[in-house]
């Protein structure tokens, strides 16, 4: 805690007696003949504690001590009184001065008041640090409860779909065993296919879950941009093959890099990506279903554009789309996947914005800084 003091009063042979006994106590000591010097010290040192003489010309020391706790309403005030300013004196306690003492002043009396009046700075510090942290507990408390009232929620959310993935599972294994049996190599490749796309969904499920249950400090590396979305669109082309699904992929994007972390950006746009297939299949109004997946560079960085023909979103549901366990597909879906893929994006300072139209498709466009950067994130839905 600073340990100084500001000291005001007109006459100068107090000024120094004081300021010699006050040195001796231990204190920092700036001094001032009137309350507009006072002021001007005041504003330049900032000390904790003033004591000034309550009768002086000019500004007197009720209207500098008003003044000072205006500007500065926690620092102390100790007022020198003469014995015939003891109405003044009361008037400064109205005025929140914290001690008065009388003239002719003896030095033990100034050193007893300013211990009370530190003692008193440093009582009203620890109470605020402690409800400060009183105050950070309730918030970490909340937030528990919040967080564990969310996972109470998720296992109710999953418990469908996994549910629903093990069936598959299930049945492709079935299929299999029953192909290797009967030496049928048709029925072998559909039970492995089957096979396949439960173990990826599952695998995909578990990663949400891990990255909602705790959040990862991002593993930034440089990655070449058209590698990385080969990789992506790989991790989807088989699963829009099998469904007759177009896969149109245009990367223009050179050897150009970008600073990110590869595995978690991968997970946020494969969601996007599934999500795309799952309106194209939700679809039945058309034919000739298409998703394009784009990466291309823009004033902001770089962008991933993810397009379908699929069902489109109306309003509600794209206000709603980034809300944790909120799904457009019933029990098939659990409301984890497009918010993982949200915390990823703003992790790397991006944004998502988000444009559909009922019964015409949807376009993603995620957009992340090439380098990290202060830029705030933002969902622009449209």
């Amino acid at each position: 805690m600073k340990r100084s003091i500001l000291l005001v009063d007109d006459e100068a042979d107090i000024r120094d007696v004081l300021d010699i006994s006050l040195r001796d106590m231990g204190y920092e000591v700036f001094t001032a003949q009137n309350g507009e010097e006072a002021l001007e010290v005041f504003r330049t040192q900032r000390p904790p504690v003033v004591v000034s003489d309550i009768k002086m010309p000019g500004m007197d020391g009720i209207e500098l001590l008003r003044r000072i706790k205006h500007e500065s309403p926690d620092t102390e005030f100790v007022m020198i009184t003469g014995h015939g300013d003891m109405e003044l004196a009361i008037v400064s306690f109205k005025d929140h001065a914290a001690d008065f003492i009388t003239k002719p002043i003896h030095v033990d009396v100034l050193e007893i008041a300013l211990q009370k009046v530190f003692e008193k700075i440093r009582s009203k510090r620890l109470l605020t640090e402690y409800t400060q942290n009183l105050e950070r507990l309730i918030r970490e408390k909340t937030e528990l409860q919040n967080r564990l009232a969310n996972l109470g929620l998720m296992i109710g959310s999953i418990a469908h779909g996994i549910k629903g993935m093990l069936t598959g599972l299930d049945g492709g294994l079935y299929m299999l065993e029953s192909g290797l049996r009967r030496k049928n190599d048709q029925r072998i490749e559909e039970g492995w296919k089957a096979v396949s796309l439960s173990a990826e969904r599952i695998r995909k499920q578990v990663l949400d879950i891990l990255y909602y249950a705790k959040e990862r400090e991002l593993e930034r590396q440089l990655v070449r941009l058209a590698d990385f979305g080969e990789r992506v669109a790989q991790s989807v082309e088989k699963r829009m093959e099998d469904n007759g699904i177009a896969f149109i992929r245009h990367f223009d994007v050179g050897q150009e890099t970008i600073s990110m972390d590869e595995n978690a950006m991968h997970a946020a746009l494969l969601n996007i990506l599934d999500n795309a297939v799952d309106a194209c299949l939700r679809d039945t109004q058309k034919t000739g279903h298409e998703v394009r997946f784009v990466i291309r560079p823009v004033a902001e960085g770089i962008r991933f554009e993810i397009t379908d023909n699929g069902c489109g979103m109306d309003r509600e549901t794209r206000d709603k789309l980034f809300t944790l366990f909120f799904s457009s597909k019933g029990q098939k879906g659990t409301g984890l996947g497009l918010y993982i893929t949200r915390q990823i994006v703003h992790q790397h300072g991006g944004s998502i914005h988000v444009s559909s139209t009922p019964g015409m498709g949807s376009c993603f466009s995620v957009t992340v800084p090439v380098y990290p950067g202060p830029d705030s994130p933002s969902d622009l839905p449209s």
